[in-house]
């Protein structure tokens, strides 16, 4: 018990906190985004695979990491208009849709890996390329501080970029008061002249790209190559951490932060005396229990509006 304490207090767990909630970071902005524009698509773990194994793919052909990461983004893009195409023109159930779209996610990037080099698992025969770590002057060389803040990959300090940019677009500029119009009341905002078709396209632009740089850092800052389902449920994570965010950007990076220590918690104590199998459950158990207050706490709230209302 007290080796868990003193790890948990350690510069070192706060490093690995800050690192593993990129992903779920990323996701869980896309995740924002797309329901304040009123699309409740759960296909994130599909844009982030996709993503994850063409980066890795770009990166191996051109020997070029921007190569890598425009073919990342595209990918994840494209899939995620593609939902708004089955939903909005084909009519089809988002959710099934979602479902659809990260079932064949799970087998084709292993078939299009199998089909690129060979191999079904892992990349590691590609020559794939990594984001830099970025060392942040003066901030570096201040003890404990430094050794929490500074040496992250570069799309860490991009993510949590993310989070006041995300908040500028959707309260400081006129399409981010359009997504809202949109997600709150399509029919009010199509009336005083908001196209709701293109809103929630630019919407799904918009979370694709977040999605996708997820994506990318997994298999190429967070690990040096790809593997079979290497997301392991961050999409769906991310979409528990935007819900008890509450929508909002700087909740929705609190809500990423929880979710953060428990995986980091769970990699920092597999050299104890634990049952592996119980370690990797606790992030999800986390996320079990952190919906179920949410849960609790919404369902009060909409008691006391029915009473006062």
């Amino acid at each position: 018990m007290k080796e868990i304490i003193f790890t948990i207090f350690s510069a070192e767990f706060l490093f690995s906190v800050i690192r593993v909630s990129t992903p779920l970071l990323f996701v869980s902005l896309a995740a924002m985004v797309a329901k304040r524009a009123g699309i409740m698509h759960i296909a994130f773990e599909s844009i982030m695979l996709w993503a994850a194994l063409m980066g890795v793919i770009g990166s191996a052909l051109t020997q070029s990491l921007i190569a890598g990461i425009i073919l990342g983004l595209f990918i994840g893009v494209l899939i995620s208009i593609l939902i708004g195409f089955f939903s909005m023109r084909l009519k089809t159930d988002l959710i099934l849709a979602s479902i659809a779209f990260n079932t064949l996610a799970t087998g084709g990037t292993v078939f299009v890996l199998y089909l690129v080099c060979g191999d079904k698992g892992i990349s590691s025969s590609l020559k794939s390329l990594v984001f830099p770590r970025v060392d942040i002057p003066v901030l570096c060389n201040i003890p404990i501080l430094g050794d929490i803040l500074s040496g992250h990959n570069i799309l860490t300090y991009f993510a949590f970029l993310a989070v006041p940019c995300t908040s500028y677009l959707l309260y400081k500029t006129h399409l981010g008061l359009a997504m809202r119009a949109v997600g709150e009341n399509p029919d009010a905002a199509e009336s005083v002249g908001i196209n709701v078709v293109n809103t929630k396209y630019l919407a799904l632009f918009v979370s694709g790209i977040l999605a996708s740089l997820g994506g990318c850092f997994m298999s190429m800052g967070y690990l040096p190559w790809f593997t079979r389902a290497m997301t392991a449920g961050r999409g769906y994570i991310g979409i528990a951490a935007q819900n008890i965010g509450g929508g909002e950007p700087l909740g929705t990076l609190f809500a990423t932060l929880i979710f953060g220590l428990a995986d980091a918690l769970s990699n920092s104590i597999q050299s104890n005396r634990i049952p592996t199998e119980f370690i990797q459950m606790i992030p999800y158990i986390t996320t079990l229990i952190s919906m179920a207050f949410y849960s609790k706490e919404k369902t009060k709230r909409m008691k006391i509006k029915k009473e006062f209302l």
